[in-house]
């Protein structure tokens, strides 16, 4: 029986999980998401890092790997570091094993990842440096727009005649919003049309890995937001595309339970390699 902690520290949450572990038996026994707001992103993560132990039960002397990703290569009580790509991607297949496909949609930015049953990456494409794809996007016109995070998604889901952003630059699209707002467009009409301009994109990216058909699951910060799920599923079948987006409840810990995950496969194989050597 091994343990190991993932931590993720994204550019909007520390996520961190601990994980037991017995040969291809992954069980997950600890959790906690941390919103940053403007604190210390490594404070947080040693706070989390502290609570799955505790919750757990365990001493940091009982844990075999500490992995970090995103943000994390300076995470001093670490172990290790992983790309936050094959962490989301494995960890991804472990909250839904038939997926095909994981979307990263990230408070800075979105992947589009192909994955085999395994968790490893076939292929991949990622959003470019504009924003507007983002979380921290969404965020700043729920911000403009007087609407709470969490209303985001059931309020573009009440849309009856959504106004769609045409611009891909996120700061001329701040600018199209201001204009909605000023002619009187609807706030969950606005919304909407941005959720369906974020999916136009989140759809195109996925083309380009190459998936066609099967599931596709939706990771990140973003990935419990309802009304752009929806937009994506009806992105989906504007384009004829017999793919089937979903989300997960731990949707957002995707990349803490791919770190944990790949840090205990590291530790098994660093004990097999020292075996051999002692030998």
């Amino acid at each position: 029986m091994t343990y190991s902690i993932g931590i993720d520290i994204g550019s909007g949450a520390i996520k961190s999980v601990l994980f037991e572990h017995d040969g291809d038996d992954h069980r997950w026994i600890a959790k906690r998401c941390e919103r940053i707001r403007k604190r210390d992103p490594f404070d947080l993560a040693r706070q989390g890092y502290e609570e799955v132990l505790e919750e757990a039960g365990l001493k940091p002397e009982e844990i075999d790997y500490v992995a970090t990703t995103g943000e994390g290569e300076n995470i001093a009580f670490a172990t290790g570091h992983f790309y936050s790509m094959t962490t989301h991607a494995r960890g991804g297949v472990f909250l839904e094993p038939e997926a095909k496909a994981v979307f990263d949609v990230g408070a800075l930015n979105g992947r589009a990842i192909r994955v085999d049953e395994r968790g490893k990456v076939l292929s991949y494409k990622m959003t470019s440096q504009c924003a507007s794809g983002s979380g921290q996007f969404l965020e700043n016109i729920a911000r403009y727009l007087g609407v709470a995070v969490e209303e985001i998604g059931p309020l573009s889901c009440q849309s009856t005649d959504p106004e769609k952003v045409s611009s891909i630059c996120a700061v001329l699209a701040e600018t199209d919003v201001i204009n909605m707002v000023s002619r009187g467009i609807p706030t969950s009409d606005i919304l909407k049309g941005i959720h369906l301009s974020m999916a136009s994109r989140i759809v195109k990216l996925l083309k380009v890995t190459g998936i066609k058909d099967g599931t596709v699951l939706i990771t990140g910060g973003l990935a419990l937001d309802s009304g752009l799920l929806a937009a994506i599923q009806e992105e989906m079948a504007n384009e004829k595309i017999a793919v089937k987006a979903i989300n997960h409840e731990d949707s957002i810990y995707a990349g803490a339970i791919g770190a944990a995950i790949w840090g205990e496969f590291r530790h098994h194989k660093l004990a097999e390699l020292q075996s051999r050597t002692a030998a």
